[in-house]
C-alpha cells in the first residue's frame, strides 16, 4: 500500500458521486487504500448546519489511520476537507469545484499551510465563480488547474485524473 486517501463528496451527493468514484478507481489501481466517507445523514441537517458534523466525520476517520491521509475533496468535501487540515496532519489537498465561504457559516476557506495542495476549479462554475477561488489560490500561491466546465467538473474527469496521479506520485513514488 502506497498510502491511505479520503475521498469527500459534495453536498446532495453521495460516496459513489462519479467524481470521487472514478478517483478512488485510479487510486486503488495504483496501490493506494481509499475511504469515503458518507456525508448524507449531515446534509440533511441544511446547508450550514452540515458544516461542523462532517468536520467531525472527516476528522474521526483521519484519527483512525496509522499516517496522515491525502484529502480529496469536490464542493463542500472540498471546503471541509481544507478546514479539518488546520486541526490534524494530512499529506495533501485536492480540492475540486471549491466554495470560497460556505453563507451561514462562521469561518471562509482555510488551509493549513504545509501541505502540499492542487485546486482545480471550472470557469464556467455556476455555484461557486471562479473569481474568489482565483483570489485566494493567488494569494497563496497555490496551484490551481482551471478549466472550460461547470460546478460538476464532469467534462473535465480526464484533466482532474491527470493532476490526480502527479499528486499521487509526488506523495508516494510508485516502486
Amino acid at each position: 500500500m502506497r498510502g491511505q486517501i479520503i475521498l469527500s463528496h459534495g453536498l446532495d451527493s453521495s460516496p459513489e458521486a462519479a467524481k470521487v468514484s472514478a478517483l478512488a478507481a485510479l487510486a486503488e489501481s495504483l496501490g493506494w487504500q481509499t475511504l469515503r466517507p458518507d456525508y448524507r445523514s449531515d446534509d440533511a441537517r441544511g446547508y450550514p448546519a452540515t458544516v461542523a458534523p462532517r468536520i467531525a466525520r472527516l476528522r474521526a476517520t483521519i484519527e483512525s489511520l496509522d499516517a496522515p491521509p491525502l484529502l480529496v475533496g469536490s464542493s463542500m468535501g472540498a471546503f471541509v476537507s481544507g478546514l479539518v487540515s488546520l486541526e490534524v496532519p494530512v499529506a495533501g489537498l485536492l480540492l475540486l469545484a471549491t466554495p470560497p465561504l460556505i453563507p451561514g457559516y462562521d469561518s471562509p476557506l482555510d488551509l493549513c499551510d504545509s501541505v502540499p495542495v492542487t485546486m482545480v476549479h471550472g470557469w464556467r462554475d455556476e455555484i461557486c465563480p471562479h473569481e474568489p477561488i482565483q483570489a485566494f489560490a493567488a494569494h497563496r500561491r497555490l496551484p490551481l488547474l482551471m478549466v472550460d466546465d461547470d460546478h460538476r467538473l464532469g467534462a473535465s474527469m480526464d484533466a482532474i485524473a491527470a493532476q490526480f496521479r502527479l499528486m499521487l506520485d509526488t506523495l508516494a513514488p510508485a516502486a
